[in-house]
């Protein structure tokens, strides 16, 4: 079977599509014929050896993954053989067919396609992890997303608005706000532009950011927790616009504000029962049409590596998916 592989961790132009063994389903597991796989800001990293996580090489991209149950291993649960199923991995979704824990595996509606269930497992379980388990979002409040266009920033506009919230909406270009605004955003900021604390406190009316979802960092982070409510929490989800930011403490106390984390990944491990739930929340959400996650551009497997610079080139709006 064809693989993207990594085997080297020089970035996306050392990629290369060679034939590998096919996978055997070992105790609990399933092996899956991959439809489609998503990639993630995290594969920009882990391509480059930058990643907190690094897979043994070499090693294909892409950690999510949507496609057919092929064969079940002893002890295997959850799935059968035929099944349609979408899940993560961490990596190695950019390949014909992978092995894979069966507890991963949610199953697909029929109304959902391939491409889409495959990007929804981690911007969009982020997001509900984040907002609801974490953040503790209430109707009406007001969150601000920071990042908004790409494909985290997008599941979790979706998110915050499925959730009964007011949706601000920020983004580096005209372009990306208009996306923003067609997943439900009520009020949008160009943080390329003018001033973030001041511009988050107008869209507010002045009360400032209940919850605040950054998933950029660097300078954007600080003005942000400077604009936020009393009692506001600032959920930290990752530094794509690439320094991670050191926050003077004393705004918290002043605000009586929270920093928190969202770690979906060690989530998913830690509590899995309630990870699987959300999943199915989700993905049930898709089917009924109350989420509609945006594909930003499909390719080949073949082409694997133009798919990771697009999203190095801040390029993509949604989830990038590479077709096997």
């Amino acid at each position: 079977m064809r693989a993207a592989l990594c085997k080297t961790l020089t970035g996306p132009d050392d990629i290369v599509i060679e034939d590998i063994a096919e996978p055997v389903a070992g105790t609990g597991e399933a092996v899956i014929r991959v439809h489609a796989a998503a990639l993630n800001f995290l594969d920009t990293l882990s391509v480059r050896g930058k990643y907190q996580f690094k897979p043994p090489m070499p090693f294909s991209p892409a950690g999510e993954f949507a496609g057919v149950v092929e064969s079940v291993g002893p002890g295997a649960k959850y799935v059968t053989v035929g099944d349609r199923v979408f899940g993560t991995a961490g990596h190695g979704a950019a390949r014909e067919k992978m092995a894979v824990k069966t507890e991963s595996l949610i199953k697909i509606p029929d109304t959902v396609s391939d491409d889409i269930a495959a990007g929804v497992t981690v911007t969009y379980g982020t997001g509900l992890h984040g907002l609801k388990d974490r953040g503790a979002l209430k109707a009406g409040e007001n969150v601000v997303i920071l990042g908004a266009s790409g494909g985290a920033g997008l599941a979790a506009v979706e998110l915050a608005k499925l959730m009964g919230a007011r949706v601000i909406a920020c983004a580096s270009t005209a372009e990306k706000l208009a996306i923003c605004t067609d997943h439900g955003a009520d009020a949008l900021i160009n943080y390329s532009s003018g001033d973030l604390k001041e511009d988050i406190r107008a869209a507010t009316g002045g009360k400032g950011a209940d919850v605040v979802y950054d998933c950029v960092g660097d300078k954007y982070a600080e003005p942000a927790i400077r604009a936020m409510n009393w009692g506001g929490r600032y959920l930290v989800i990752g530094f794509a616009a690439g320094q991670i930011p050191k926050i003077p403490l004393n705004l918290l106390l002043l605000k009586s504000s929270s920093l928190v984390g969202v770690f979906w990944g060690a989530h998913v491990t830690r509590d899995p029962v309630a990870n699987r739930a959300n999943l199915e929340q989700l993905i049930g959400w898709v089917a009924e049409g109350k989420l509609k996650p945006h594909i930003h551009k499909i390719f080949p497997l073949a082409q694997t590596a133009d798919a990771i610079r697009e999203l190095d080139r801040r390029a993509s709006a949604g989830k990038v998916i590479i077709k096997p």
